[in-house]
């Protein structure tokens, strides 16, 4: 049990140094480019997006450390664990493309990809454990409604 939560803490800590990575993206457009941009009447404030993510970077890292802890040497971990680091780098390259180089059209066409990274890897935790695989559909819904968000974004500029 006590290895569970050391896989979990490193996961954890994982997920959320590659969130504050990809952030850096992000921090320098945030305040000046995407204000300018036309944005549809259900773009959430950006204060909200920080602790959405932050939530959703632990809950990853926990179905992350759940799934490692059931064994690094079984195919079906290994193979999740794989289809996971896909898409958090995935998941770090959509704030490098859309905040970092100013595309909303190639961050649309990365986080179409992430989606299906995601259900991929949801498909493979649900292999090695349901817990895991449960914990990373808020995560999932996110990413769509972060997917619409960014078509939007796209359309209107």
């Amino acid at each position: 049990m006590q290895k569970k939560f050391v896989y979990i803490a490193i996961s954890m800590t994982v997920c959320l140094l590659i969130g504050i990575l990809a952030s850096f993206a992000t921090q320098n457009s945030v305040n000046d480019w995407y204000l300018t941009l036309n944005k549809p009447s259900f773009n959430p404030p950006n204060w909200i997006f920080g602790p959405v993510w932050g939530v959703l970077y632990i809950l990853m890292g926990i179905a992350a450390g759940i799934v490692w802890s059931k064994g690094i040497y079984h195919l079906w971990v290994k193979t999740a664990l794989y289809h996971f680091a896909f898409q958090l780098l995935f998941n770090a390259l959509w704030s490098i493309v859309f905040f970092g180089f100013k595309s909303p059209f190639w961050a649309l066409i990365v986080i179409l990809t992430l989606l299906i990274l995601i259900l991929l890897t949801i498909r493979w935790f649900k292999v090695v454990s349901k817990v895991a695989a449960v914990l990373m559909i808020p995560y999932f819904l996110w990413v769509c409604f972060a997917m619409v968000l960014n078509y939007k974004i796209w359309e209107m500029n």
